[in-house]
Order: C-alpha cells, then sequence, then structure tokens
C-alpha cells in the first residue's frame, strides 16, 4: 500500500508540473504579442476633435470618442500630451487626470495649451484621436474676449438654439449652478430667450441678434469652487422668405417723354432670379430689337433686408419714335415660387399750366418782394430823382410863394446859440436855396423893420407849403415858449387850419421829450425827426448826402431855378404890400 501511494504521488506531482508549463508558455506567447501590437505605430484619425478655448484657471474636460465596432469589446484608452511620452494620470486628486474616455483640467493652466491625443488600442488594433488646447487670459476690466470667442451660426427663424462650448460633461454633474447668459456684457431677460439645460434659445430671431455672447456658471469640485465661463461670437444669416418676386419699380404706370429723346428705365426687383428678370415690348421678348434702338442691360445688387437678392434691369430706348407711345413696357421677373410683371406706358409731354402759373406766381412774389426792399432801401434817391426828371417839368402852381417857413427855437446856452444860428442863416439857405432852389422864409431875414410879428407869421405861413421846427440839442420847454405868439400860431396853422407839413429837425441827438409842448411831442410820433449828426464843413453842406436828401424828400418838388431869381419874387411882394398899407 505504501508503495502504491508514493507511486500515485509522483504522477500527481508530475501533471502538476505540465500543466504549470504550459500556462507559462501560453502567458509568454501572449505577453509577445501584446508587446508587438503595442510597438506597432497607431494608425491616426482624419477627423480631429477640433480646438478647445478656455480662460485661464477655468475647468475643462474633454471626451475622446470612440468608433461604434469598440465600444462592445474590450479597449485601453490612454490621454498623452505630444512630446510627453507619460501617459495622464488617472488619480482623481490631480490638477490633470484622466477619467474613463475624458481628460480633466480642473483648473487649466497657461502651461497647460498645446497638442493632446487620445490612443485607444485593443488586441488587434491601435488608433488615436489629436485635439489642441489653447489656454488664454482675460483681458482686466473686459467681461469677454473677442480674439478667442466660438464661432457659431444661426439663421432667422422662428427659433434658435446657442450652445454653450465645452460645457457638455458639466451639466451631468450635480455640483454646477445654473447658467447665465449675456449679451455684450448686458444679462439677458425678456420673453424672448429662454434657457434648455445650458443652452440659450432664442426666438424670433433677427438679424440684430448677432453679436458677442457670453455664458457663466460655477462648478465644485473636491469642496473648491471654480467659475466657468465661454464666449460664443453669433454670426446670423438671413433666410430668404419662400414667396414669389417682387417688382418695385414699375409699378403699371407712365412717364412723359418727348418724341426723338433717349429714355431710361430701370425694372427693380427683389427676390427673383437674375436670369428670369427681362423686359419684353407688345409681350415680344427683347431679342427681337436687340441691337437696335432699343436694348437692355443688367446688373446685380446687394441683398434685401431678408436676404433676397436684388436684380435691377435698364431699358434703354436710344430715340422715342412714335409708335412707342401708348405701348406697354412689361418687366417681368420670376423664381421658384412664382412669376411677377408690371408695366409702363410712354405718353407725349402736356404743358402743365398749373405749374407754369404755380411758377409765374412764385417768380412774381419773389420779384415783388425785392422791389419793396429795392425800394425801401432806395426809396429816397428814387422819389428825388422822379423829381428833378419829371416833376420838375410837370410841375403845377399853387399860389404859394415860400416852400418851408423856418421856425427854430432859441436856447439858453451861447454854444448852442452859435450852432443854431449857423445852421438855419447859413446851412439852410446855403444847400435848399441856392443848390435845390427852395424858398424859406426866415423870421429875422425876410421880414421888413418893423413888422408886427404876428401879422407876418400868419400871412406867411399861408403862403408856405412846409413848416420847418429845427430844435436845437439843448432845447427846453422855456426856450420853445419864449416866442408864444410865432410858434403857436405856426402850430395852429399846421396841425389844425391848414394842415401844413411839418419837418422836424434835430440838431443832435434829443433823449427826453417829456418836456416838450404837446404839439412836438405829436409831430415827433407822427412824422418822425431828421437828426441832423454833421459839422459845418464842405463836406457837410453838400446836397446828395443822406441827410439832406432825407430833407429835401420832405419838401414839396419844385423846379430848379437861379437864386436870383428865388429871391426877387418874395422881397418884391413885400415891397409892394409896405408901399400899400
Amino acid at each position: 500500500m505504501a508503495g502504491k501511494r508514493e507511486k500515485f504521488n509522483c504522477v500527481s506531482w508530475q501533471n502538476v508540473g505540465n500543466m504549470i508549463a504550459k500556462t507559462l508558455f501560453s502567458c509568454n506567447i501572449a505577453t509577445a504579442f501584446l508587446s508587438l501590437i503595442i510597438s506597432k505605430k497607431c494608425e491616426a484619425y482624419d477627423v480631429m476633435l477640433g480646438q478647445n478655448l478656455v480662460p485661464n484657471g477655468q475647468p475643462l474636460a474633454i471626451k475622446c470618442s470612440l468608433e461604434k465596432d469598440w465600444k462592445s469589446g474590450e479597449y485601453n484608452l490612454t490621454w498623452y500630451k505630444v512630446g510627453n511620452q507619460t501617459a495622464v494620470p488617472r488619480d482623481k486628486l490631480s490638477r490633470v487626470h484622466q477619467q474613463k474616455n475624458l481628460i480633466w483640467f480642473l483648473p487649466a493652466m497657461l502651461e497647460d495649451s498645446g497638442d493632446y491625443e487620445c490612443v485607444t488600442r485593443n488586441l488587434t488594433s491601435c488608433k488615436k484621436k489629436s485635439t489642441k488646447i489653447t489656454v488664454f487670459e482675460r483681458i482686466d476690466g473686459l467681461c469677454l474676449n473677442e480674439n478667442f470667442a466660438v464661432v457659431e451660426r444661426i439663421s432667422t427663424s422662428s427659433s434658435a438654439k446657442v450652445v454653450c462650448p465645452h460645457l457638455d460633461y458639466f451639466r451631468k454633474e450635480k455640483n454646477i449652478q445654473p447658467v447665465r447668459w449675456y449679451k455684450d456684457c448686458q444679462l439677458l431677460e425678456g420673453k424672448r430667450f429662454a434657457l434648455s439645460n445650458s443652452d440659450l434659445i432664442i426666438f424670433n430671431v433677427t438679424e440684430h441678434d448677432r453679436g458677442n455672447y457670453t455664458c457663466e456658471t460655477t462648478y465644485t469640485y473636491n469642496g473648491k469652487q471654480y467659475n466657468i465661463s465661454r464666449d460664443v461670437s453669433l454670426i446670423v444669416g438671413v433666410t430668404p422668405p419662400s414667396k414669389p418676386p417682387e417688382i418695385t419699380y414699375p409699378r403699371n404706370n407712365s412717364i412723359e417723354v418727348e418724341l426723338g429723346s433717349q429714355v431710361t428705365v430701370d425694372c427693380n426687383t427683389t427676390g427673383a432670379d437674375g436670369l428670369e428678370v427681362y423686359w419684353t415690348v407688345s409681350y415680344t421678348y427683347n431679342d427681337v430689337f436687340s441691337m437696335s434702338r432699343i436694348f437692355t442691360s443688367s446688373y446685380e445688387g446687394e441683398t434685401s433686408h431678408d436676404g433676397r437678392p436684388v436684380h435691377s434691369v435698364k431699358l434703354i430706348i436710344s430715340e422715342v419714335s412714335s409708335e412707342d407711345y401708348e405701348q406697354p413696357f412689361v418687366c417681368q421677373a420670376s423664381n421658384a415660387f412664382g412669376q411677377v410683371a408690371s408695366y409702363i406706358i410712354l405718353k407725349h409731354r402736356v404743358l402743365d399750366i398749373r405749374r407754369w402759373l404755380t411758377g409765374g406766381l412764385v417768380s412774381l412774389l419773389i420779384l415783388t418782394f425785392i422791389t419793396l426792399i429795392i425800394y425801401k432801401i432806395f426809396k429816397v434817391d428814387l422819389v428825388l430823382w422822379y423829381r428833378n426828371s419829371v416833376c420838375a417839368l410837370t410841375s403845377k402852381e399853387d399860389g404859394k410863394i415860400y416852400d418851408a417857413y423856418v421856425l427854430y427855437t432859441n436856447s439858453s446856452e451861447s454854444r448852442s446859440i452859435c450852432c443854431l444860428e449857423t445852421f438855419v442863416r447859413r446851412m439852410l439857405p446855403g444847400v435848399l436855396e441856392e443848390q435845390c432852389g427852395y424858398n424859406l422864409f426866415i423870421l429875422g431875414r425876410d421880414d421888413l423893420p418893423g413888422e408886427a410879428v404876428v401879422s407876418v407869421a400868419d400871412e406867411t405861413l399861408k403862403q408856405s407849403r412846409r413848416l420847418m421846427i429845427v430844435l436845437g440839442s439843448e432845447t427846453s420847454r422855456c426856450c420853445l415858449l419864449e416866442d408864444t405868439s410865432e410858434q403857436q400860431l405856426a402850430m395852429y396853422n399846421a396841425l389844425i387850419r391848414d394842415g401844413i407839413q411839418v419837418i422836424l429837425i434835430e440838431m443832435g441827438e434829443i433823449q427826453d421829450y417829456t418836456s416838450m409842448p404837446e404839439s412836438i411831442r405829436y409831430i415827433k410820433q407822427k412824422h418822425g425827426a431828421i437828426q441832423w449828426k454833421g459839422d459845418f464843413s464842405e463836406k457837410s453842406c453838400s446836397a446828395n448826402t443822406r441827410f439832406w436828401k432825407n430833407v429835401r424828400y420832405q419838401m414839396p418838388s419844385r423846379k430848379k431855378v437861379p437864386y436870383s431869381e428865388v429871391h426877387l419874387l418874395p422881397l418884391t411882394s413885400k415891397s409892394s404890400a409896405a408901399k400899400g398899407s
């Protein structure tokens, strides 16, 4: 029995040894095969994972997607940074680590920028995908960085979705806050905006929705909170509406043209195909009259506000003939949704009487306005010219001797007496009598010695055409009433009995008329005053100065006669009157 047990033990140990040898042999073969696969160069995918943009200090997660036939079998996926043979660690406490097929940056730093690749291996093949990560610094004071914004495109429609980039794998985490969206740093609010997970929904999209958007949230990992912000540059494309084209001109209207003239008419369309815009005459294609006096020229403009193309075709008639009148020239336009047409008719030009009348009336009003302005500015010169050229030849005698009765006031100031006497006794006669041929009556010069002042004034005023009152600059109430009888009689004749026109002359500027008699104030208010600002030089004694023209304008018209004849008649009359008495 003992011998049999020893024999059995030897056989058992021999079998175990054989099995161990076979197992070791199989392991060596498998190890050699895997070493051969690993050492073989991996096949790179044609499609890269793209570029990932993330601000410095913010988290980022990138997924390496697998092919469909790899998802069911066994495989090994490892992340590498290009140029670094060491695989990304799988320790979750590491800032940069791998979880399943994701590479996590918690957070991403500037030194993490670069190219990364994920290598996928199984027993038969090895493939890899590449991606690029760009970590950038945000500029202080700016809420976004346009240079590192992800470009997204949407079209005008009832609604569109804007995706917050690189945020897919944070959505599944429970420790992430709701996302907030901003446009140009302003928080988006209102009925046109809504959130779907972390994406932005825009209703009734228009071109005004283009611009720079920012999505923001916070994410907590291992008790530490991270800010997440992504910038999106949104481009809005205009979707042309599905409707027939439109013709903005012509609008089934007519135009007036002259026979033999050249005419150019634009057919402006919106939404038509470029080759489907053309002119017809009597519904005949323009090819019939090409290379003749009627031809077309087309061009394409910019797109309209709703994204439809704008086309225009010119109808050019080099010389309008009689058969062109009352003939419809039709513009036709079409696209995939329909066809439209509009015509224009040429008519003979008709004289617009209303336009001519309106133009004539406007011209007449302008001419009248200019004439009134010229008359107002040159009224005095025109009246004086008319008197010298016309009235001097047709003047009628009214039986009066004197053109003006000169009444002047005395002043207590010796200087004022000198100036006033010089003006009345020398200046007035020198200009009005010697240069202009007027006949003046000046008390103290033209009356005879011994005559009563009241009688002379009464008789002379009846024979005078004007009453000229000269006021000194220092004239006061007492001085005006010094010769009460003469002045009161003169005012009575001027204002009540004979209605003689009064010429009021101021020697210098008189500021206050309150101390003047009421009759003087009335004359000042009704007729105004001519103010003497000159001196007694030869230039001031010329009848062509502005002051003397204003005086002559208020004087009666009179034919110019020699000075000797001017003084002969009044002196003779006075002498005759003295003898008779």
